[in-house]
Parts: C-alpha cells; sequence; structure tokens
C-alpha cells in the first residue's frame, strides 16, 4: 500500500505544467508603455503631500535674512570668528557652537519646527 502510494505522488509530482513568467515594466522611463505616462504622473501628484503655495517672496526673505546673518557672524570671507550663541532673526532661530566636528550651526523655523544643521569642519 505504501508502494502505491509513493508511486501515485512520484507521478503526480513530476507531471506538471508550467508557464515561462516575464517581467512588463510599467514605468515608460524603464520600458513600459508610454500611455502609462499620464497615468503614473497623476497618480504621484495625488499621492504628493507637499505644495508649492509656502514657498515664495517671505521664503526668499528669510534666506536673505539668513545670508546677512552669516555675513555678519564670518565677515568678508569668513575672516572674523563668528560669535557663539543662539539669536533669532525672523521666523528662524539660529544656535552656533564649536564642537570636536567643527563649527555647527542648528537652524530652527519657529513656525513649522523644520530643523536644519550646518557643520562647518576644522580648518
Amino acid at each position: 500500500m505504501r508502494q502505491i502510494i509513493l508511486i501515485i505522488f512520484l507521478t503526480v509530482g513530476t507531471y506538471g505544467f508550467a508557464q515561462q513568467l516575464t517581467y512588463t515594466p510599467k514605468n515608460p522611463a524603464f520600458g513600459g508603455d508610454p500611455f502609462n505616462y499620464t497615468w503614473m504622473l497623476n497618480s504621484a501628484n495625488a499621492q504628493n503631500p507637499f505644495s508649492d503655495s509656502g514657498v515664495g517672496i517671505d521664503g526668499l526673505t528669510e534666506l536673505t535674512n539668513l545670508d546677512n546673518l552669516l555675513d555678519n557672524q564670518f565677515g568678508q570671507f569668513g575672516d572674523s570668528i563668528p560669535p557663539l550663541g543662539t539669536s533669532r532673526e525672523g521666523n528662524f532661530e539660529y544656535e552656533v557652537f564649536e564642537s570636536t566636528e567643527g563649527l555647527i550651526i542648528n537652524i530652527l523655523d519657529i513656525t513649522t519646527g523644520e530643523q536644519t544643521q550646518v557643520v562647518i569642519p576644522n580648518g
């Protein structure tokens, strides 16, 4: 009885159908159908949580203020040693301190809470 079951399993297991699997890309940048471009772009835009409405003239003035602050701290071509400590300019708060890595400038956007760290390596 065991031999019959073994023979059945061996013949059924070896008798099967297979097909060749092929990959077809969807993205037109990788060889997919060019008609998918509009659908993929609209899908990506629908999932994008960011908008350009927050960037404008106000954003540029804040960057100009940052540039002025760095000019005041570093002088022309970085001739002077920047003062250490914390300062506030517009919507940004700046913290400047020295570490073993070099000069560290932490920038905090007070309105959004986003932080950026600039490291100027030692000499």
